[in-house]
């Protein structure tokens, strides 16, 4: 008998390759793509094997070139009629029988709508493991292990998990929590064409018709700059300043976990754990103590402003510039401080 690693019938020696199933939709890569394409090159570098790219959907050459753009070594473009809309008997199916025939050794999916739900589906049809919602990802270089680290217990801790017996090592990552790939319009890559076996009896629910919100969510995940309100506010009328500084700053409103259990803002607007994981370039942070929930949700922001009555606010010990000081005094004073300088620029504009 070889040296290989045998478990319940599976040589985990044939599991090799990083994969990053590319979400799109209505073709458009989404930014968790390109998140999970700028982690899983770095995984597939430490392990010393190619990055790939499995793209489903219906007319979507040019997304697989700009995948290949962004770092993947190999993109298996599965084009067909039925992966146009996302069900999920249609891409379990495809996305199963591709990973029992080419054995890869990592499987990142977006925690998405669509990825929480085909996550685990595709785990249970090849038999593995999945760590749902991770924020972190390494990998053990002794035994090529995929350290998979991801809230615990409501946030108040963080597992790290790992999947020693079953191939291939699954996870789900946050959207917001890594890095995107870097594009480079020379970089250059293999695109395979997948004709699936697949169906109308392969899909047991139809989508019948798409009906979209007509209410527009904020999306903190791809805003810039973003201002958040705390229980600092005192009140829900609090994010009525939140929102005019919010629009001073040309950002969006986001919020503490604290200010939308109290009712006064809508989830989609929570930054942190249970929230939204966001990574502006400027992200500030009004009436926020900064419980570690929260700042594990906007800790990698490029630039964080913090404004707080309480000097000794964890807040402060992440921030890179403090005001300790009323909300309600500082907010006015800086948003009179931009419109005075919007009213010299317009000045020197017209002495000109």
């Amino acid at each position: 008998m070889s040296n290989a690693k045998v478990n319940q019938g599976i040589n985990l020696d044939d599991y090799r390759g990083v994969w990053v199933i590319a979400e799109q939709r209505e073709g458009k890569v989404l930014n968790i793509a390109l998140e999970l394409l700028g982690e899983g090159r770095k995984l597939a570098d430490k392990l010393g094997v190619e990055l790939t790219a499995v793209l489903l959907g219906h007319n979507v050459g040019d997304i697989a070139e700009e995948l290949i753009k962004y770092g993947a070594n190999n993109i298996l473009k599965v084009d067909h009629k039925l992966l146009e809309v996302y069900t999920t008997d249609a891409y379990t199916k495809v996305i199963s029988d591709l990973v029992k025939e080419r054995k890869p050794e990592a499987v990142l999916i977006g925690a998405t709508t669509i990825g929480r739900d085909l996550g685990p589906r595709i785990a249970g049809r090849v038999g593995t493991g999945l760590t749902a919602d991770c924020t972190r990802l390494e990998i053990d270089e002794t035994d090529r292990k995929l350290l998979q680290t991801r809230p615990a217990f409501g946030g108040n801790l963080m597992a790290t998990i790992v999947c020693p017996k079953n191939r291939p090592q699954m996870s789900t990552v946050r959207p917001g929590v890594m890095e995107k790939a870097h594009y480079n319009e020379y970089r250059t890559g293999v695109i395979e064409d997948i004709t699936p076996t697949l169906t109308e009896k392969d899909i047991i629910a139809n989508v019948v018709k798409v009906v979209k919100a007509a209410k527009n969510k904020v999306s903190l995940a791809d805003a810039s700059i973003i201002v958040s309100g705390g229980r600092g506010l005192g009140d829900y009328k609090g994010f009525e300043l939140i929102q005019k500084f919010a629009g001073k700053l040309g950002g969006v409103v986001g919020s503490s976990r604290a200010a939308v259990d109290n009712g006064w803002i809508a989830h989609d607007h929570q930054v942190g754990q249970t929230g939204t994981t966001v990574r502006p370039k400027l992200y500030v942070a009004c009436g926020i103590s900064g419980a570690i929930q929260h700042l594990a949700g906007m800790a990698e922001s490029e630039c964080i402003v913090a404004i707080n009555k309480n000097p000794d606010a964890p807040i402060f010990d992440v921030a890179h510039y403090g005001i300790v000081g009323d909300l309600y005094d500082v907010i006015p004073a800086i948003m009179a401080a931009i419109d005075d300088a919007d009213s010299i620029l317009e000045a020197i504009e017209e002495n000109k």
